[in-house]
């Protein structure tokens, strides 16, 4: 099937004419977006309208998802990183019938209460409010940078779980970003590791409409976006025609068939495709069309007028006869393997049921080490080290990661078999992430997502680099662990630029997220047993590169007093004066 993409008004179906069922669940995509956007009178109608095809075209003959069990873990992932234009998610995940426990994820009445008080449809996707949504964006860019970490997880499970004739692991990630997650540094941070690392499982598929906020994209933006990704490393294609689904089918079909290398598909779209007036423009971006160029859209795809949030009759049925039963047959498919999996290889399918419940091995703070007293003591980043080294043998899910820092931090995984992750060796514990931090904060929360419990590490200087990640996890109540060295003025002779002075205050005012700067080596030793221990919220671990002295604890307060947030060290002496 191909539509046009001239101006819709000059493509009128007659009244004779057979609706072909495509372009009809096309069209109620687009009219569900347009209607809900009106309704809460607030929210970005032009995307979705543009990208429906692209999406249907996508969810409809390649995605494999099961909207029955929409979690198992092989799926292929569907990441939305232009996240304001959420309808367009919500309405896919309406007519696929994706299911939560207690009903549909999405029903209509909820795409009736967009962008409402505690609605399941929030102006951009939140992960853990509504069921399908694979991770939380808005913030453009880093839509992007999680389907980074998630392909590397699908990568890395595989190294560690698959066996002969049990393809355990193989799913694909897949992006829709826009003009601003082009023109957002994150982005390209990321590509260039996706790149690097030669993640042949991860496709962006960037909407090129050239229209912004601003207006058109030449008043700020002027790259050659093909030209770039090729550099990184990536196989490009190009559709020219957002509507065009047979270009678009052999553009995804080129993805599938390809191993080697990330692909970045090219659509070239119009925003708010079929509006008269405001298709092409910013005005088709953020706000409310307007109920009169809303009938006058709908009239253009020759849908009924006045109808709201009109779902046709054999809209629901032909997703289901797509998606539905295909990707019905791929989870019970992997349902079987999984099963005789368990048969021939029963410790690693037990490890792995432990990681994606996010449960932590039993022994696993076995070896963890005790410091004696010592008025000299240790930087708490070597202690940090040792203690990383004594737990990560017996936690398998544990991934190590620096952004090019390790021998400062001290966070490199040094026992036996830990290995490196890097292109042909996917499965290691030790992540190079590069002097990326924005993305490495990203990717870290993705591989999160995907069961894998990764850590980053940095100087507490370049925190500020991460910030966006780091709020994004605690929203999502994610277990990132982040480690940052060189907490004070105390680094040595790199000046001011590297001292850290508001650094600690900023982070700690993240709701939701723990803050941990521990004072001795024993207490590195229990901030690491909390942070390990966390299942719904972020760390980050603040040390020292100066040494600290290691208390003498027959005098003082035992150190697991650190599990309480804070505790008394040791109690005044009557009638001491505190001034």
């Amino acid at each position: 099937m191909s539509l046009t993409s001239q101006n819709a008004a000059q493509a009128r179906p007659s009244a004779s004419e057979e609706v072909d069922l495509d372009e009809l669940c096309i069209n109620t995509i687009r009219t569900l977006a347009m209607d809900a956007v009106q309704k809460a009178n607030s929210g970005h109608p032009g995307t979705p309208m543009a990208l429906a095809p692209v999406a249907y075209a996508l969810w409809q003959q390649f995605l494999r998802y099961d909207p029955k069990e929409p979690a198992w873990p092989n799926r292929d992932r569907f990441v939305l990183s232009n996240g304001h234009a959420s309808m367009l998610l919500y309405a896919l995940l309406h007519l696929a019938g994706v299911k939560a426990k207690d009903g549909p994820a999405v029903s209509l009445d909820d795409i009736k209460l967009f962008r409402q008080l505690d609605s399941k449809c929030p102006g951009h996707p939140e992960y853990g409010m509504t069921v399908g949504v694979e991770t939380t964006t808005g913030p453009l860019g880093q839509g992007c940078g999680n389907s980074v970490g998630m392909a590397i997880a699908s990568r890395w499970l595989a190294e560690h779980f698959n066996r002969p004739g049990f393809a355990i692991f193989d799913y694909d990630v897949y992006t829709l970003c826009g003009d601003g997650d082009m023109m957002e540094g994150i982005s390209s941070e990321a590509a260039s590791l996706a790149g690097h690392l030669r993640l042949g499982n991860l496709c962006w598929i960037y909407d090129n409409n050239h229209i912004t906020i601003e207006g058109h994209t030449d008043l700020a933006f002027g790259d050659d976006v093909g030209a770039r990704f090729r550099a990184y490393g990536w196989h490009v294609e190009h559709v020219k025609d957002a509507n065009d689904i047979a270009s678009l089918d052999k553009a995804f079909a080129a993805f599938c068939s390809r191993t080697d290398a990330p692909t970045m598909i090219i659509v070239d779209s119009h925003i708010g495709f079929g509006a008269p007036h405001k298709q092409d423009t910013a005005a088709a971006h953020g706000e409310p069309l307007g109920a009169d160029e809303i009938r006058l859209a709908k009239r253009n795809y020759g849908w009924p007028e006045e109808a709201q949030f009109l779902v046709p009759e054999g809209v629901r049925k032909h997703f289901d006869k797509g998606i539905g039963q295909r990707g019905a047959k791929h989870r019970q498919d992997w349902t079987k393997l999984m099963a005789a999996y368990r048969v021939e290889h029963p410790t690693e399918a037990r490890q792995l049921d432990q990681m994606m419940a996010g449960e932590v091995p039993v022994g696993w703070d076995a070896d963890l080490p005790k410091f004696a007293a010592d008025p000299k003591g240790v930087a708490s980043r070597d202690s940090s080290g040792k203690v990383m080294n004594a737990f990560a043998p017996h936690y398998p899910a544990f991934v190590g990661g620096s952004a090019d820092l390790a021998p400062s931090t001290k966070t490199r995984l040094t026992f036996d078999g830990a290995g490196d992750l890097e292109p042909g060796t996917l499965g290691g514990r030790n992540m190079h992430f590069g002097i990326r931090e924005h993305a490495m904060g990203a990717v870290v929360n993705g591989m999160v997502l995907s069961g894998v419990r990764a850590s980053g590490s940095s100087f507490l200087i370049f925190s500020d680099y991460m910030k966006p990640t780091i709020r994004l996890a605690a929203l999502m109540d994610l277990p990132a662990i982040h480690v940052f060295t060189h907490d004070s003025i105390g680094l040595g002779e790199d000046g001011p630029t590297h001292q850290s002075i508001e650094q600690l205050c900023g982070l700690r005012a993240i709701p939701r997220l723990v803050t941990l700067r521990p004072g001795d080596a024993n207490e590195v030793v229990e901030a690491w047993r909390v942070i390990v221990g966390l299942k719904h919220q972020p760390a980050c671990l603040v040390l020292s590169r100066q040494a600290l002295p290691t208390l003498d604890r027959s005098r003082y307060a035992p150190a697991a007093g650190v599990a309480r947030g804070a505790y008394v060290l040791a109690d005044a002496k009557p009638g001491s004066s505190t001034r």
